[in-house]
């Protein structure tokens, strides 16, 4: 009896042994990157979206002005009508349509231009390089398989904070 159960745990034993390679093969390790957010950090303080910001704020400041000026004139139009100066009321009417033409156009042109701008930025290999070449880092020294955007695939339904590594991103690129 004692024999067999020698001859029992000898066989655990080597059974264990012959498993353990199994149970030691490295896991697949992935990373998850919200990319929007690296992007944002990034140019969050560069001097080309501090110059989209400020033209952004001028074309607003632009725009509030003209609309101020549209609220006085109807403003204005409107007391002529009531006092009976239809004529007066008919020029500034003419003077309103104008404006209203030219603001319309103001914001189109300029919606243009801040597009245009934001995609110039949105476009920046400086940026793109420096992201790949630090995920690239991370991703070895961290021992991850496989970095994925957040962004970029539809396909990621789930992911566990553990291997979201954004912040790391962001740290390593010093913003």
């Amino acid at each position: 009896m004692k024999k067999n159960i020698k001859v029992l745990v000898c066989l655990l034993v080597l059974c264990l042994l012959g498993t353990a390679p199994a149970f030691s093969q490295q896991i697949t390790k992935f990373g998850v990157v919200d990319t929007a957010k690296v992007y944002n950090a990034y140019f969050r303080n560069s001097t080309p979206v501090r110059n989209y910001e400020k033209k952004k704020s001028e074309f607003q400041d632009e725009i509030n002005k003209r609309t101020d000026e549209l609220r006085q004139l109807q403003q204005k139009k409107l007391e002529l009508e009531k006092n009976g100066n239809d004529t007066q009321a008919l020029k500034i009417e003419a003077e309103i349509t104008k404006k209203k033409d030219y603001l319309i156009e103001y914001t189109s042109a300029k919606n243009v231009e801040l597009d245009s701008l934001q995609k110039s930025l949105k476009n920046s290999d400086e940026f793109y390089k420096k992201l790949y070449n630090t995920l690239s880092k991370i991703a070895e020294s961290g021992g991850y398989s496989m970095i994925l955007s957040l962004q970029d695939s539809n396909s990621i339904l789930w992911y566990s904070s553990s291997v979201d590594i954004t912040q790391q991103v962001i740290n390593e690129l010093g913003l």
